[in-house]
């Protein structure tokens, strides 16, 4: 009976210490043994000018969010070509991560994203705008690193696959929203 309570205890501790480190309100950056995995790459050809696209992906950052986006992203601070900016990302079980990255823009070729707070402690991505017979192709490219050798490498590859499907959302989600644009400027 003597060793429930402390069985208790680490149980409760190592559910906390989940909660805190996959919501990302706990970095642990270290850089011991820290190990790297690509993300992506994804490629979505879009029918719409590479400029419209380009402004579908700035437009939330650089000018005012949207109400429809205000629960997954909050702009900190703002400039003429960067940002910093909180992103919600719910994660099941009643979670929400909340990653802070850094947002640079380079219009009309690349935005590139780099993260300062989450459940890992390095993550660099971009989106390469590039004109395509069909339009526009948008191209993700990014990775993600943690540390702890093959237990970071473990944490890595689920933190991963939720990434990277949140990305492929977000990429659907722009090409849905230029052609929609581009639609509207081709009948007028």
């Amino acid at each position: 009976m003597r060793g429930l309570p402390r069985a208790a205890i680490a149980a409760a501790l190592g559910v906390l210490g989940y909660r805190l480190v996959a919501t990302g309100d706990l970095t642990l950056d270290t850089g011991v043994r820290r190990r790297f995995r690509p993300l992506g790459p994804l490629s979505v050809t879009i029918d719409a000018p590479r400029d419209t696209v380009f402004d579908v992906i700035a437009a939330p950052y650089l000018d005012r969010t949207p109400r429809a986006l205000a629960a997954e992203l909050e702009v900190l601070e703002r400039g003429s070509d960067m940002v910093v900016a909180a992103h919600r990302t719910p994660i099941g079980w009643g979670m929400v991560a909340t990653t802070v990255e850094s947002v640079r823009f380079h219009r009309p070729a690349t935005v590139s994203f780099r993260l300062l707070r989450g459940p890992v402690p390095h993550v660099v991505e971009q989106f390469a705008l590039s004109e395509d017979p069909g339009g526009t192709r948008l191209d993700y490219t990014g990775e993600l690193g943690a540390d702890f050798a093959s237990l970071g490498a473990w944490w890595g590859e689920l933190v991963a696959r939720r990434w990277v499907a949140t990305v492929a959302t977000s990429l659907e989600r722009i090409r849905v929203e230029a052609e929609r644009r581009a639609a509207v400027g081709r009948r007028h």
